[in-house]
């Protein structure tokens, strides 16, 4: 197992709330949220660095949207 590093993260309000929502919803811990978090956004850079788009698809309607990156 590699070594793991603390650090300090300032949230807003608004963030935090937001975290611990997530946290409730899926009953698991903030640190845990955080990795996913991590491990979703390197995966949507590495896809996009490459010329791949992301959508979001209505199961029911099937329109589709784009997720637009910065």
């Amino acid at each position: 197992m590699s070594a793991r590093k603390t650090m300090t993260l300032n949230l807003t309000d608004a963030e935090m709330s937001v975290l611990e929502e997530l946290c409730a919803r899926k009953d698991i811990s903030k640190t845990t949220v955080l990795r996913q978090a991590l491990r979703l956004y390197q995966a949507v850079e590495v896809r996009a660095e490459r010329g791949d788009r992301l959508f979001f698809e209505n199961e029911l309607t099937k329109a589709k949207s784009e997720v637009v990156l910065l």
